[in-house]
């Protein structure tokens, strides 16, 4: 098995707005309704928004292979570019998306660890995220990875006010 990644360009603008709507809509369209899900994919993932983000110098995206197939992406932001107000000593984990054929091999992990290399890389103090409050999965495998609930904010997914869970990790 073999895991690679690559640091994304705007040249693969058009293959990460593909596997953003692929694997966020795989997640979620069970649990939200089919005009949230539109909503929050056009608004999230359009060419524009993505370019915006790719472009951004606090904000890094990487692809993860298995195998030499493109199976995910990792989304990381710093100072400004982090989407709660967390310090210029905290990395976000905004996303880690992977799409549904290539769960369970370790990648979130990997991309996980990932993360916290660019962190102390950048000698930070801390990683944190936010995960969907009805993501159990999500939540136990981030609580066995080392992070801990320290509060939560409002996501909206189209009209509907959604909770995430803010978990953090200390570095230092």
């Amino acid at each position: 098995m073999t895991i690679e990644v690559k640091k994304c360009t705007l040249a693969d603008l058009h293959n990460l707005q593909k596997l953003s709507y692929e694997t966020f809509n795989d997640t979620f369209k069970h649990q939200n309704s089919p005009d949230n899900m539109q909503a929050y994919l056009e608004r999230a993932f359009n060419l524009n928004q993505l370019e915006k983000e790719l472009s951004n110098r606090f904000s890094q995206f990487f692809f993860v292979f298995l195998n030499h197939e493109l199976a995910g992406y990792l989304k990381v932001n710093t100072n400004g570019a982090q989407t709660e107000e967390m310090g210029e000593e905290s990395l976000e984990i905004e996303r880690i998306y992977i799409k549904n054929t290539f769960q369970k091999h370790g990648l979130g992990r990997y991309m996980l660890n990932k993360a916290k290399e660019i962190a102390i890389e950048h000698q930070l103090e801390s990683i944190w995220l936010g995960v969907w409050d009805k993501n159990e999965n999500a939540i136990a495998f981030y609580k066995k990875m080392g992070f801990v609930q320290m509060g939560a904010h409002s996501f909206y997914m189209g009209d509907e006010e959604q909770t995430d869970f803010i978990m953090i990790q200390t570095l230092r």
